[in-house]
């Protein structure tokens, strides 16, 4: 087994905890109200640097019956999270060919780029100061 060809992402985005292969930016999140085993998760439309092994399995969550593979990072082919393959209930079908990634797998990259704050300024002479 060679080296694993990884792609590379720019801006902000979520990183594997473990060997820092990029994993999917913030832009592709559609929810961030997901939960795993290891706490929070966010559904992605779109990630990079993934793959399944195995057949898809069912699996009975929350939300309903749905078909899914467990998703391993590529450089170090830990577990990060899943694929929806199949889902049986109308409402999740938007599910569907995404992915979960466990918060508690990832690391971010570029949040206080994407962050600007103000540098505070001086009250001007027409402002009280302890307005709130």
């Amino acid at each position: 087994m060679g080296r694993p060809f990884l792609e590379y992402l720019d801006g902000h985005l979520y990183m594997c905890k473990s060997c820092k292969a990029h994993l999917a930016r913030v832009e592709s999140i559609v929810s961030r109200s997901f939960h795993s085993r290891n706490g929070r998760a966010y559904l992605f439309d779109d990630v990079v640097n993934v793959s399944w092994r195995s057949e898809a399995e069912e699996r009975f969550m929350t939300t309903g019956k749905h078909m899914v593979h467990d998703v391993h990072c590529n450089k170090c082919l830990r577990v990060v999270g899943w694929r929806y393959e199949r889902a049986f209930e109308e409402s999740q079908k938007y599910k569907e060919g995404k992915f979960v990634l466990e918060r508690a797998k990832l690391n971010q990259r570029g949040r206080k780029a994407a962050q600007t704050v103000p540098e505070p300024q001086p009250p001007s002479d027409d402002e009280d100061e302890d307005d709130v």
